[in-house]
């Protein structure tokens, strides 16, 4: 297995870096994109950071708001068209509950164009499990609670759903098909001593992969730190225990639990990822990236409400150079240890290239 989360992905696309500053006249495809395709989700996590008051995600978001079908297939012919290499979709809310998500997916597999999504997993069953499970290249299911107890208190549904999650992956991961199944264990204080044992669970009903993250608090980096500190050394314990015990060449683990000052501290003035990745929201507005979806302010790029997605990217190029990071992205970002890469590159001289 390689490394499938390496943040130097980006660098086999050499000449996409290259068109990226303000200087370059071209404008590329994006080589990502995630689509929101509904803000509608069954479940109500606790810190969804689309539904929280501490977070500035999802402070414009109607959760009502889905893309039409029509619109839909529009973005499928135009992503097709563009050359975009990959599609994921995500929330927002889940897409498993979009009505359209199994014909969107459809169009893509006789495409160039791989796909993927993140749900929360009960929608994991019939006809769309089974086209992801020959077609997709990964699926990531977010989960909290241990047990049907736990589970039904972070997200409030009904005792039960929980065993249904874990059936819908255990069956999904037997499914004659490539694509590989996730885990996206979020982890605060509650879950914080089940770490280990959970993990051993999921590598038990044949997921392949489990990424453990911290459970974002706050836009302060400092408070972020401050939430975990009490709990942090039983949780790194338990992560590196299972990283020496559990990982082999068929399970994963992604350990992304650690502090969090390379998410959120950000000098430059200019997102190259706003034009790698950008977010296609349920309301039909483009934003940035996921961190500032929903956030009209600070991370709106334009509107394909009325016009093409294709004709919206490649008009006038001055639009991916609004958002300065340094004054309004001081939160947590997915995207900056990315960017410190791709603008190191990008600033390198010239002249003292060749003494590597």
């Amino acid at each position: 297995m390689g490394n499938i989360y390496t943040n130097m992905k980006i660098f086999q696309f050499k000449e996409k870096i290259d068109s990226l500053t303000q200087s370059d006249a071209r404008i590329m495809a994006p080589l990502h994109i995630r689509i929101k395709p509904t803000n509608v989700c069954s479940h109500k996590c606790s810190y969804c950071a689309y539904r929280s008051d501490r977070l500035q995600l999802g402070k414009d978001m109607f959760t009502g708001d889905y893309i039409p079908r029509e619109k839909m297939m529009e973005i499928m012919d135009d992503v097709i068209e563009m050359g975009v290499k990959a599609v994921t979709f995500s929330g927002g809310g889940d897409p498993f509950y979009y009505p359209y998500l199994l014909e969107t997916v459809k169009k893509l597999t006789g495409s160039p164009v791989r796909f993927a999504s993140l749900t929360n997993g009960s929608g994991l069953h019939g006809e769309i499990a089974e086209v992801f499970a020959q077609h997709a290249t990964w699926l990531r299911v977010s989960i909290d609670g241990w047990d049907d107890r736990s589970y039904s208190q972070y997200r409030q549904v009904p005792e039960g759903e929980f065993t249904r999650v874990m059936a819908n992956m255990e069956n999904f991961s037997k499914l004659d098909g490539k694509c590989f199944l996730g885990v996206s264990l979020v982890i605060d204080e509650l879950n914080a001593p089940e770490v280990y044992g959970f993990i051993e669970r999921l590598k038990g009903i044949g997921v392949n992969s489990v990424k453990v993250s911290p459970c974002i608090v706050s836009n302060d980096c400092a408070e972020n730190d401050l939430y975990h500190e009490p709990f942090y050394k039983q949780v790194r314990e338990q992560v590196d225990r299972a990283v020496t015990e559990l990982k082999d060449e068929n399970f994963e683990i992604y350990d992304s639990y650690h502090a969090m000052n390379d998410k959120f501290q950000k000098e430059y003035t200019w997102c190259p990822y706003l034009q790698i990745l950008p977010i296609i929201g349920a309301d039909q507005n483009i934003y940035s990236c996921q961190d500032k979806a929903y956030n009209l302010d600070e991370g709106l790029i334009g509107s394909i409400k009325d016009q093409r997605f294709k004709d919206f990217w490649f008009s006038d190029k001055n639009k991916f150079f609004n958002i300065n990071p340094s004054m309004v992205c001081n939160h947590h970002c997915v995207s900056n240890i990315k960017n410190n890469i791709v603008l190191d590159y990008l600033n390198a001289d010239p002249e003292h290239a060749g003494f590597v």
